[in-house]
């Protein structure tokens, strides 16, 4: 017990003084297996489950995507896939939020960043709603939740961190898992849009003509394209999770030429924001191994599964539970670290009263999708707030109904198993 206390109240008197979040899990980490073995051997151990908590040839696949979408994002595909969106949805009273909305799941699916799609679409679509004079507010709280989505339609760097974390479920049947959630996250998102438009009475832009659409939809294929190579790919056997993202780069640089959007010169800065996002993304898996190891050690997951199970056996109960538990946990940790600890703890729970492993992955990222959006610690909102030149406190009233559809979608995710499940099914 004393073991539990250590972690638990070490991790989050470190994270309120400001200490970062890797290095709160690390110290947290090694002064709680102290209490179990020598000094010299703790520090030993907690060096060497980091190191081997890497030593995955699936993680290879993150810093690769990492790069694939830092050259989309200066590489001119988020510019094509927002004319794209504009041309088909710019024609109706307040387009330009379901344009953001579209954009921003095209963007974010094809970069597998929500940090990428919240900085680029509000960037090149925030200007133009100004000159519009729409609310800034809410064009900011509708850019920071439909980038989310991108997370959960694949290619997704955090449901292979899942697939790692599950101990080798399918990365294919997680894609594919994700497209029917994302898409009614996106529609859900795109309904509050309707409301509010109506209620502040936008008019209707300029309809498009059939010309510019196809011109549009034609700039914008070889972008929508990725999503079918590197998806189609995996899913029919021709290439691993990992060599789809080296392929993925290479497309991507390859288009990004031929659009004459990025130069040579442009690539020395491409590759050191990567290594930078890379190795801040690559210390918090280490440190989140390590601790999974310690909560194993010290037999934590076994600990809460008794008392979860303890507490009810129905299953709605206890995934109602388990949903709030990570609601509460998005809010204060960032998502790879989150779904590398608690997976160990809820998976095991869950599958033992019937939920499928790839069912529980996209709720459990659907959940932290929705603590990236929430104050304190939530990235895309500060990133969201920047861009827009705005406040929290100024976006906070916009992003209520925006987190309770998304809630709603959560629920049917996890209650309605054929949500997620369906389309893995048509593949096996």
């Amino acid at each position: 017990m004393i073991e539990v206390l250590i972690l638990v109240l070490v991790f989050f008197v470190l994270l309120g003084v400001g200490v970062p979040v890797a290095w709160s899990i690390g110290i947290s980490c090694l002064l709680t297996i102290m209490v179990s073995i020598d000094s010299l051997a703790s520090v030993t151990t907690i060096a060497q489950r980091m190191a081997t908590g890497l030593d995955s040839f699936s993680l290879l696949a993150i810093p690769l995507f990492v790069l694939a979408g830092q050259i989309m994002n200066q590489g001119g595909i988020a510019l094509r896939l927002i004319n794209f969106a504009k041309a088909l949805m710019g024609a109706l009273p307040g387009g330009l939020i379901y344009v953001n909305v579209i954009a921003a799941m095209l963007f974010g699916a094809i970069s597998g960043s929500a940090v990428a799609a919240t900085s680029a679409i509000g960037g090149i679509l925030g200007p133009f709603m100004e000159k519009e004079n729409y609310s800034k507010e809410f064009g900011a709280a509708i850019n920071i939740t439909a980038s989310t989505t991108g997370l959960i339609i694949p290619p997704s760097n955090v449901l292979i961190v899942y697939s790692l974390a599950s101990g080798g479920v399918s990365i294919a049947s997680l894609f594919l898992a994700g497209y029917i959630p994302g898409i009614l996250m996106g529609l859900a998102l795109m309904l509050v849009a309707t409301f509010w438009i109506k209620k502040k009475k936008y008019p209707a832009g300029e309809r498009s003509s059939f010309g510019t659409i196809l011109k549009t939809f034609l700039d914008a294929l070889p972008s929508l394209l990725l999503l079918v190579v590197v998806i189609g790919g995996i899913v029919t056997g021709v290439f691993t999770a990992t060599e789809a993202s080296g392929i993925a780069v290479l497309y991507c640089l390859v288009l990004s030429f031929v659009y004459r959007e990025l130069k040579i010169s442009s690539l020395k800065s491409i590759f050191l924001s990567s290594v930078g996002t890379t190795a801040i993304v690559m210390l918090l898996i280490a440190t989140s191994m390590s601790m999974s190891w310690v909560m194993s050690f010290e037999n934590i997951p076994q600990n809460v599964s008794s008392a979860l199970l303890s507490l009810s056996d129905n299953k709605l109960v206890i995934l109602i539970i388990i949903n709030v538990l990570l609601l509460f946990v998005g809010t204060f940790m960032d998502m790879t670290p989150a779904v590398l600890i608690f997976t160990p703890i809820f998976l095991p729970v869950v599958t033992s009263m019937g939920v499928e492993p790839v069912q529980f992955g996209i709720m459990m990222v659907m959940n932290l999708c929705v603590g990236l959006c929430t104050p304190p610690v939530g990235a895309v909102l500060f990133i969201g707030v920047g861009v827009a030149k705005t406040s929290i406190q100024k976006i906070m009233k916009p992003l209520l109904p925006l987190y309770a559809v998304m809630a709603i979608v959560l629920l049917m995710v996890t209650f309605i198993p054929a949500i997620s499940l369906w389309l893995p099914s048509l593949f096996e």
